[in-house]
């Protein structure tokens, strides 16, 4: 073999020997980049919320309490869950000695609810619901009632943990402004259009339309802001069968709604219930749709 024929001989041959080794060692290093860095699953958590949670805190400028507890309620429910703590209890007691030694000062009690939330209160909202719970605990504990007002508010920022909403209720102090004029008002719409509820033919309960929900607000308000006054709850039948049971049934309706109204924050000792059965008719009993419109119970102030 000649010298050049030899010198190009092994040219070709380094030639083979790189790229041999070119597929060797650069194609696994390539594969093994590409298993170093996996695709990632997405983390599902990173996405949940954390619960929201709101303190029992007032703040102002000579009254100032603050505790992590609060009172915490099931979702779609007004009623607050037990028992409270004794941080809140404490905070309650001081603000009860506050407002008696400043009556020119009123608490706001504002309750928070979700849209999404079944509201089968006798309140227009589950906020409202909620706040009138809390005042009435309020004012079991000695907090004056005509200090105390209530509110609701729609917040859908709420985030649930689980089944409960922690805390979704706000306070303020502010200035005791009632207008007594306000409360002539109030009681001229309540008198001239009274909460007036029906009743399908021998039932003795019923729900609540939104109109109907805000009539007990006002009728609840009155109550708590005007002295010395009080609601009458009258139940009535039409005239079919006897009226010996009419009565009792009329007895059952008034019943049904002094208790759905005790239970919705009204005092018992405001409400007196009686029946006239089918003995005060306001529309003929000769067709179905009179007969309905004289199945009611009338709610109303003194």
């Amino acid at each position: 073999m000649t010298k050049d024929l030899s010198y190009l001989f092994g040219i070709v041959i380094t030639i083979f020997i790189g790229i041999f080794l070119y597929f060797t060692f650069c194609s696994s290093c390539h594969v093994a980049a590409v298993q170093e860095t996996p695709p990632q699953p997405q983390d599902l958590k990173s996405n949940v919320l954390a619960p929201t949670s709101f303190p029992f805190a007032i703040a102002h400028e000579d009254f100032n309490f603050k505790s992590p507890d609060n009172f915490n309620f099931n979702l779609s429910s007004g009623d607050f869950e037990l028992p409270v703590s004794f941080d809140v209890n404490k905070g309650v007691e001081q603000l009860k000695i506050y407002l008696s030694e400043h009556p020119d000062k009123a608490i706001t009690v504002t309750g928070l609810y979700l849209s999404s939330e079944e509201n089968s209160t006798a309140w227009p909202n589950l906020g409202l619901a909620r706040a009138t719970m809390v005042k009435n605990y309020l004012v079991g504990l000695g907090v004056p009632s005509a200090q105390t007002n209530t509110f609701g508010k729609l917040a859908e920022e709420l985030v649930p943990q689980e089944n409960s909403l922690l805390g979704p209720v706000h306070y303020d102090l502010v200035e005791n402004e009632e207008n007594p004029n306000d409360l002539q008002i109030l009681r001229q719409k309540i008198l001239e259009n009274p909460l007036m509820l029906y009743f399908e033919t021998g039932e003795a309960e019923i729900g609540l339309t939104a109109s109907q929900r805000a009539k007990v607000a006002d009728i609840v308000k009155y109550l708590d802001k005007a002295d010395g006054t009080s609601c009458t709850v009258v139940g009535h039948t039409d005239d079919t069968g006897q009226r010996a049971a009419n009565i009792q049934l009329g007895q059952e309706r008034a019943d049904f709604v002094k208790a759905f109204l005790i239970k919705n924050g009204i005092p018992e000792s405001k409400i007196t219930s009686s029946s006239k059965g089918p003995d005060d008719p306001i529309t003929s009993n000769t067709s179905e749709a009179g007969r309905k419109k004289n199945r009611r119970t009338v709610v109303t102030i003194n």
